[in-house]
Protein backbone atom coordinates (compact mmCIF):
# COMPACT_ATOMS: atom_id res chain seq x y z
CA UNK A 1 0.00 0.00 0.00
CA UNK A 2 2.49 2.92 -1.70
CA UNK A 3 0.26 5.84 -1.42
CA UNK A 4 -3.91 6.07 -1.04
CA UNK A 5 -5.70 8.84 -3.09
CA UNK A 6 -8.21 9.80 -0.37
CA UNK A 7 -11.41 10.48 -1.68
CA UNK A 8 -11.57 14.22 -0.31
CA UNK A 9 -10.00 17.18 -1.66
CA UNK A 10 -8.66 19.76 -0.18
CA UNK A 11 -10.20 22.65 -1.05
CA UNK A 12 -8.72 26.47 0.00
CA UNK A 13 -10.30 29.40 -0.28
CA UNK A 14 -9.86 32.36 -2.85
CA UNK A 15 -11.50 35.05 -1.17
CA UNK A 16 -12.67 35.90 1.91
CA UNK A 17 -10.96 34.98 5.54
CA UNK A 18 -10.08 31.59 6.21
CA UNK A 19 -10.46 30.34 10.37
CA UNK A 20 -9.55 27.88 12.30
CA UNK A 21 -11.51 27.47 15.62
CA UNK A 22 -8.97 25.03 17.54
CA UNK A 23 -8.56 26.88 20.83
CA UNK A 24 -9.12 25.17 23.80
CA UNK A 25 -11.42 26.88 26.41
CA UNK A 26 -11.62 26.02 30.12
CA UNK A 27 -15.09 24.16 30.82
CA UNK A 28 -16.60 24.56 34.50
CA UNK A 29 -18.15 21.71 35.72
CA UNK A 30 -20.11 20.92 39.26
CA UNK A 31 -17.78 20.44 41.99
CA UNK A 32 -17.49 16.55 42.97
CA UNK A 33 -17.13 16.88 46.71
CA UNK A 34 -14.96 13.65 48.01
CA UNK A 35 -15.05 12.50 51.13
CA UNK A 36 -11.74 13.46 53.15
CA UNK A 37 -11.52 9.72 54.90
CA UNK A 38 -12.72 7.36 52.77
CA UNK A 39 -15.19 4.28 54.99
CA UNK A 40 -12.57 1.91 55.08
CA UNK A 41 -10.13 4.26 56.53
CA UNK A 42 -12.49 5.28 59.06
CA UNK A 43 -13.44 1.62 60.32
CA UNK A 44 -9.65 0.80 60.61
CA UNK A 45 -8.54 3.98 63.02
CA UNK A 46 -11.89 2.75 64.66
CA UNK A 47 -10.40 -0.71 64.67
CA UNK A 48 -7.40 0.38 65.60
CA UNK A 49 -8.80 2.77 68.60
CA UNK A 50 -10.56 -0.29 69.82
CA UNK A 51 -6.84 -2.16 70.00
CA UNK A 52 -4.87 0.55 71.88
CA UNK A 53 -8.10 0.65 74.35
CA UNK A 54 -7.70 -2.84 75.45
CA UNK A 55 -4.34 -3.08 75.32
CA UNK A 56 -4.47 0.10 77.78
CA UNK A 57 -6.95 -2.00 80.16
CA UNK A 58 -5.23 -4.86 80.12
CA UNK A 59 -1.24 -3.05 81.10
CA UNK A 60 -3.80 -1.21 83.43
CA UNK A 61 -5.21 -4.69 84.97
CA UNK A 62 -1.34 -5.89 85.23
CA UNK A 63 -0.20 -2.82 87.10
CA UNK A 64 -3.09 -3.20 89.60
CA UNK A 65 -2.44 -6.83 90.32
CA UNK A 66 1.65 -6.50 90.89
CA UNK A 67 0.42 -3.47 93.29
CA UNK A 68 -1.56 -6.00 95.30
CA UNK A 69 0.94 -8.66 95.19
CA UNK A 70 2.93 -6.55 97.11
Amino acid sequence: MAEMKSMFCEVLPKQGQLSVEDITTMVLCKPKLLPLKSLTLEKLEKMQHAAQDTIRQQEMAEKEQQQITQ
